[in-house]
């Protein structure tokens, strides 16, 4: 998020995330620093990013709704909110777009929603940690814990180096120790973002990701919370973040081509088209 009108003093690469202030939550059972039994840290950590990797293509076959809401406050009292609802879908030749559903005027003062916000939301608070993204990243077995009936192990991330403009994710993860799928997250995105010679500075808060299993096979995020008060150089901003997934529905034969709203047969054309114009929305 981007304050309005700060100012900038220095470019910092990396950002710690503060995993101390971590809230404990009661569905956690206690951090055990065993080793595991009968696997390594090493073996762990394959299995479940070759998972991971399935995961994310299994995914990009699902559409979903996803709802978007971020609080300034002030006190306990909520004063500017961004709110946005979009459709994640596929349109009649198979590729993926987005249908905003609901986005009110963002009645933001404090901050405004930066283009890194964006695209956190949509591809890094569901953070995947694939085979082909391990090299990036140093992987740090801490140990075993219990998240509900869910018995896993604990590992914290963190990016061997910042390159170019990429973000990352650093923080910790909860892996089940049946499916060997990543079920929680909690951490930010890195780096925050302070120029030097601009006039704005770009903070992005922690947060936490719980994932639930559809279809009986992969765990998919179903929630993120993010309650953080970011530190600006004129000032401190508390502000609340929620996302949801819904309704995960795997693309396939049956789903439907939409024209104003409206659900059209795939062998007709909307009556205002001529046939080489024919474009469904």
């Amino acid at each position: 998020m981007k304050l309005v009108s700060a100012r900038l003093l220095f470019f910092v690469a990396l950002l710690a995330c503060g995993l101390a202030a971590r809230p404990a939550r009661a569905q956690e059972g206690p951090l055990e620093n065993n080793s595991p039994a009968g696997t390594t840290p090493e073996d762990i950590i394959k299995r479940f990013a070759a998972k991971e990797t399935e995961f994310a293509k299994a995914r990009d076959q699902y559409t979903y709704r996803q709802d978007v809401t971020v609080d300034t406050l002030d006190g306990n009292t909520v004063d500017g909110q961004y709110h946005e609802v979009f459709d994640v879908m596929f349109d009649d030749k198979g590729h993926r777009i987005e249908n905003v559903v609901f986005a009110p005027q963002s009645s933001l003062s404090k901050i405004y929603m930066s283009q890194e916000d964006f695209e956190d939301i949509r591809h890094r608070l569901p953070f995947v940690l694939t085979t082909e993204d391990l090299p990036e990243y140093d992987i740090l077995y801490v140990g075993q814990q219990q998240e509900d009936e869910l018995h896993c192990y604990v590992f914290d991330i963190a990016p061997k180096k910042i390159e170019g403009k990429k973000r990352y994710f650093q923080g910790r993860v909860w892996v089940d120790d049946h499916d060997f799928q990543i079920v929680k997250t909690y951490g930010k995105t890195v780096p925050d973002i302070r120029e030097k010679h601009g006039n704005q500075e770009n903070l992005f808060p922690k947060f936490t990701t719980w994932r639930q299993q559809i279809d009986g096979q992969y765990w998919f995020p179903v929630y993120t919370k993010a309650d953080d008060e970011l530190h600006f150089k004129l000032e401190d901003v508390h502000i609340k973040e929620i996302v949801k997934y819904e309704d995960y529905k795997r693309f396939g034969a049956n789903s439907k081509i939409l024209y104003q709203g409206k659900e059209i047969p795939k062998d007709t054309q909307p009556p205002d088209q001529k046939p080489d114009e024919k474009k469904p929305q």
